[in-house]
């Protein structure tokens, strides 16, 4: 299945390029998971901030998911590692769900691989975006 084309900002990307430049293992090593969200710039179309789509997740995006294995429905906001709350729903960017998520849209379905195995959600809706509420982080 190829992938969708995902969107990233032009702010999002150079705060996202310097976190990973920076985001390295107590022995100096990026961690596997930072690999993820690497490939995913890599791939990803770069967009000015005020041009981006109000349905795109983009950094402190909130977004409500539906898991695709239980139908479950859940709320969060996709943060930088420094406001990650598990408990408050704000995921960071550099965990699995976190890099999945960025840049998709709503109604897209998202694979992701955590510890315990394959994952997948829907993007059931975007219950704010920044660049959407005109909070931009230019």
């Amino acid at each position: 299945m190829p992938k969708r084309a995902i969107y990233i900002t032009e702010s999002d990307m150079k705060r996202l390029r310097e976190l990973l430049r920076t985001a390295k293992d107590p022995y100096g090593k990026q961690r596997p998971y930072h690999q993820v969200l690497q490939e995913e710039l890599d791939r990803a179309t770069l967009i000015a901030d005020q041009d981006v789509d109000p349905d795109v997740v983009t950094m402190n995006s909130e977004v409500r998911l539906r898991d695709c294995q239980t139908d479950a429905e859940i709320g969060c906001t996709i943060v930088f590692p420094e406001s990650a709350d598990a408990a408050q729903g704000r995921i960071s960017v550099l965990a699995p769900l976190g890099a999945a998520l960025l840049g998709y849209r709503t109604g897209d379905r998202v694979s992701f691989t955590t510890p315990g195995g394959k994952r997948a959600c829907e993007i059931m809706a975007l219950t704010y975006q920044p660049e959407a509420a005109g909070d931009l982080h230019v």
